[in-house]
């Protein structure tokens, strides 16, 4: 038997309007948010539709998602030389791409030592960025 080839999904007209919205926000977001900037800039699309939309990005490639405190997914752009990790800061969602090259050598040898192939993985690192920890207080009174 002949293994299914992966066919890429094909392009739809709603998949490039969600693309081009997150492009547009270029720092993460979510669905809802897209939905309604999408919206607002009158694009008739359904929030379900836009879920999917980003469903079939996150699975080909095309987008980076990583989870809020609050267990939901955000949404970025992939660039087109492949993932980033991020740094997001916990209290106003700041995110900064991280080099994680260590990261990426760790995940091939895995991969090698396990026999395994196509190995993806996810990094999420969060903190409080510089002007969090500080706080509005304290950034007023030194202005």
């Amino acid at each position: 038997m002949t293994p299914k080839r992966s066919v890429p999904p094909r392009s739809t007209r709603q998949r490039q309007a969600v693309l081009s919205a997150l492009h547009a926000r270029g720092a993460f977001t979510s669905a809802r948010d897209l939905h309604e900037a999408l919206e607002a800039d009158g694009v008739a699309i359904g929030l379900t539709t836009v879920y999917r939309a980003l469903h079939v990005l996150n699975r080909t490639g095309r987008v980076d998602v990583i989870r809020e405190k609050t267990g939901e997914r955000l949404y970025r752009p992939r660039p087109e030389d492949g993932h980033r990790h991020y740094l997001v800061c916990r209290a106003c969602g700041l995110s900064k791409v991280v080099e994680a090259d260590a990261v990426e050598r760790w995940a091939e040898n895995v991969a090698e030592a396990t026999g395994f192939a196509e190995v993806e993985h996810t990094v999420e690192l969060t903190g409080v960025c510089g002007d969090c920890r500080v706080g509005p207080a304290a950034r007023d009174s030194a202005g």
